[in-house]
């Protein structure tokens, strides 16, 4: 891991983020990406073009990004650290892709409200959209976290096939956080398996992984997402983690992302993998 990107709005919950993604850039030597997304229509968006009537104000909310960016490194918290500053005129989720390829970004650190109730139901949150279309690993941060330390790591799955890639990039940042890795199937009455079976399915998931050191779990509950939750409180984890699919449209609308519900409703931090 050589390469964070933390998208601000300069917002508290941004700074949390941040806050955190200073601790692993200065404890893995990373370099740290900010990024500010102006989303203004795109008619107002072609800063090349100096006929265009909105230029000035194009260039306005430029520079009072770039101001703001001053203030921010100025922080304690970041001193030393290689900081690049990043100014898109996109909207969020082609802005951060746009920077994720152009600089091989490893790492996404995003600050998140939640969303709940209706507002969920309609337009959920940016965060929540950035985890589902990501092909870069996000790591979602609601809470401020003085120390960032992952002892316990869950990684929470079916175990089909289509997971080992996301499990094997998982593994990959337990080593980086040198963390236990829990690995969780969570039981429901709607989608029930016996022990036995489910023990089964999680050992052949597993072949050809032998040296992973991992726990594994089997755990009863009412939902999946509470399940995580619940088994994740009971061993007090400091990250969980799942894979996503990122589902779009009606698709996403009828089945859900339990990923980015854990997104919304999870307090402790989250990070994510595309399948």
């Amino acid at each position: 891991m050589k390469k964070i990107l933390v998208p601000t709005d300069f917002s508290e919950q941004a700074e949390k983020a941040l806050e955190v993604a200073a601790q692993l850039a200065r404890e893995h030597n990373c370099e740290i990406n900010l990024l500010h997304i102006i989303e203004l229509p795109m008619h107002q968006t072609d800063v090349l073009n100096l006929s265009n009537s909105n230029f000035p104000e194009a260039i306005y909310f430029m520079k009072l990004a770039h101001q703001k960016f001053e203030t921010l490194k100025s922080k304690d918290y970041l001193k030393n650290l290689v900081i690049h500053e990043n100014v898109e005129f996109h909207d969020i989720f082609k802005g951060i892709y746009h920077v994720c390829k152009k600089n091989e970004i490893d790492l996404i650190v995003m600050g998140s409200h939640g969303a709940s109730g209706f507002k969920e139901l309609l337009i959920g949150s940016n965060t929540e959209k950035v985890v589902r279309t990501s092909e870069v690993p996000v790591l979602v941060i609601k809470q401020n976290h003085s120390n960032f330390e992952v002892k316990n790591f869950v990684f929470a799955s079916d175990f089909n096939e289509e997971s080992k890639v996301p499990f094997i990039k998982a593994l990959k940042f337990s080593v980086i956080f040198n963390a236990k890795m829990h690995l969780l199937l969570v039981n429901t009455p709607n989608n029930f398996t016996t022990t036995k079976k489910a023990q089964q399915r999680i050992q052949e998931f597993l072949k050809g992984l032998e040296n992973h050191k991992c726990s594994t779990h089997i755990y009863n509950d009412i939902t999946i997402e509470k399940g995580i939750m619940n088994f994740s409180e009971s061993i007090n984890a400091d990250l969980i983690s799942m894979s996503t699919h990122g589902r779009q449209g009606l698709s996403h609308f009828f089945n859900g992302s339990i990923s980015e519900d854990l997104v919304n409703h999870a307090k402790r931090p989250v990070i994510t993998f595309k399948i």
